[in-house]
């Protein structure tokens, strides 16, 4: 059995655009299948004993994309699945971050001798860290779609130069220099 028709997808992410919180139930429930598995490979990254499940980040999505009151609208029908996974996977990206800054409270404290520690709170460093890709964004807006869809969804150079359109050897070469200029970037 094939995946949900894309002429459905297009005319709930039409509705979605335009504010309906109905069409973000019916998109979540006809992606349900990639959507948890987007959820699995972000929660991959995560500590073990973290207190989310799959299921539950879906959810949250979901939270999330219903508080949503209008976007852009789409280029053509084939692209709406791809730009809602998309959006979905920011969301969860930001829905992990947001998670985790009340944990850095709760951790136990290390002696700053026998760290590489940075000196900064754990929010103050992801913040920073969102900051820098949104600066590499403006260098080339496919630089951060790398790094993203690597980090954060854990997908191999082959899927993301499938996600992107363009091949692997280019993801390569993103993939190095993103991960050099946010090193230089972090460090500055």
């Amino acid at each position: 059995m094939g995946g949900p028709a894309a002429e459905d997808v297009s005319r709930l992410m039409g509705s979605f655009r335009q504010g309906d919180q109905q069409a973000a139930k019916k998109l979540v429930d006809l992606l349900y299948t990639e959507l948890r598995r987007i959820a699995v490979r972000q929660m991959r990254r995560e500590r073990a004993d973290h207190t989310w499940q799959p299921t539950v980040l879906v959810h949250e999505l979901y939270l999330e994309l219903i508080k949503i009151r209008a976007l852009k609208p789409g280029q053509d029908a084939a692209s709406e699945k791809e730009a809602f996974l998309k959006l979905a996977a920011h969301l969860m990206k930001r829905l992990l971050i947001h998670h985790s800054r009340p944990l850095y409270r709760r951790v136990e404290r290390v002696p700053l001798d026998s760290t590489a520690a940075s000196g900064k709170e754990g929010g103050q460093e992801l913040a920073e860290i969102d900051e820098a890709l949104s600066r590499l964004a403006a260098v080339n807006p496919r630089l951060r779609s790398v790094v993203e869809l690597k980090v954060f969804e854990g997908l191999t150079g082959e899927e993301i130069a499938q996600r992107l359109g363009c091949g692997p050897a280019t993801v390569a070469r993103d993939w190095n220099f993103a991960r050099h200029w946010l090193r230089e970037e972090l460090q500055a």
